[in-house]
């Protein structure tokens, strides 16, 4: 059934969309949707098969390129290093320098209150701190 449902998306130029089994053929779907999405103006039968492109990119990609979720000290400490900041820096949005230190050696978690400061600062969801 599946096999069958597939083979509709067969457009003039691009063949039938299989289940991505190897880096290169992910990387050439990759490009075919590139494509498709660059040259815009896309029938109804392009946008389902850009639309099923995506499903089997982000299937394989979820299975072999899998983010590993990133804890809320180290969701800070990236944050502060993409914006050049030292410990000091801290101290206003979380209350003083001792406070920012024992964060960082976690001796203390971050709460409610220095997570709504540190989203408003850096502009980030305060879900990242969870």
């Amino acid at each position: 059934m599946t096999a069958t449902a597939i083979e509709r998306y067969n457009i003039k130029g691009f063949p039938a969309p299989r289940p991505i089994t190897s880096d290169a053929q992910n990387e050439h779907y990759a490009e075919m949707l590139y494509n498709l999405e660059r040259r815009g103006n896309l029938s109804a039968v392009e946008e389902e098969y850009a639309e099923l492109l995506t499903v089997l990119i982000e299937a394989y990609e979820e299975e072999h390129y899998r983010i590993r979720a990133a804890s809320p000290l180290e969701v800070l400490t990236e944050l502060m290093a993409a914006n050049h900041l030292k410990q000091k820096d801290l101290a206003p949005l979380l209350g003083s320098e001792s406070i920012v230190s024992e964060i960082l050696s976690r001796k203390r978690e971050l709460n409610k209150r220095h997570i709504e400061r540190l989203s408003q600062r850096f502009k980030v969801s305060p879900a990242l701190f969870f």
